[in-house]
């Protein structure tokens, strides 16, 4: 059998009802880890309710980014899976539809508001 690895991918997307504050850019302000802390719950509760749940290692926020609208908020995270011979591949279109169903059409994550138009799996 061949060890499992560990294979990434990216998830975007803009929060509607987070204004964006200069405190979101740098990753040692409270604001900053705040955020991440409550952002990391949200997309681990959400991956869980998809087909990778098995395989799902977590995600790790890169970035906190200004939108058009001063009270949107992009968002720019790196998750990781395992992947390994039994695993089956990633289908990051399939992933993109469970993560829009399990976020009422890409309209909510939690106590966040999303952009319909913002979410993007691995691209």
């Amino acid at each position: 059998t061949t060890a499992a690895a560990l294979e990434r991918f990216t998830i975007n997307f803009t929060i509607t009802n987070l204004p964006y504050t200069s405190d979101l850019e740098n990753p040692h302000t409270t604001k900053f880890k705040s955020t991440q802390k409550v952002m990391n719950i949200m997309l681990n509760q959400l991956f869980k309710k998809t087909s990778i749940d098995s395989v799902y290692m977590g995600c790790k926020m890169m970035a906190f980014r200004p939108r058009q609208k001063p009270e949107e908020t992009g968002v720019d995270a790196l998750c990781s899976y395992k992947t390994d011979s039994t695993a089956s591949r990633f289908d990051r279109v399939n992933v993109y539809h469970e993560v829009r169903n399990t976020t009422n059409g890409i309209t909510s994550l939690g106590i966040y508001s999303l952009d319909q138009q913002s979410l993007y799996i691995n691209g």
